[in-house]
């Protein structure tokens, strides 16, 4: 069998929920406040993540844009400590919102 179930679910689909997950400012400074961004381990699985900047997988991402590059900020120790600071993350908010609205016809 090429891919386990998990749960009724195959590890490309878990895979990819939780790297979604990381386009989100405030689900970052949640794991940094649980100390996850400080174990070498859990590091090491957000660099193995990268795997999805590939052509083949980034189709899969509903939001590929925010995903990538907070998987590419996540390989920073600085950020790492830095998605701690309140303002960091209220402008990484900021930016994103900004983003997904650019281009938007207002009336």
């Amino acid at each position: 069998m090429a891919d386990s179930n998990y749960g009724g679910y195959t590890r490309f689909e878990l895979e990819l929920e939780f790297v979604q997950c990381l386009s989100n400012p405030l689900y970052l400074n949640h794991l940094a406040t649980q100390k996850l961004l400080d174990d070498p381990e859990f590091v090491a699985y957000l660099a193995y993540l990268q795997y999805f900047a590939e052509p083949k997988y980034i189709k899969y991402l509903s939001y590929p844009g925010p995903t990538i590059r907070a998987l590419e900020l996540l390989q920073q120790e600085r950020f790492r400590k830095d998605i701690l600071i309140p303002e960091t993350v209220a402008r990484m908010a900021e930016e994103g919102l900004q983003a997904s609205t650019d281009g938007l016809r207002r009336d």
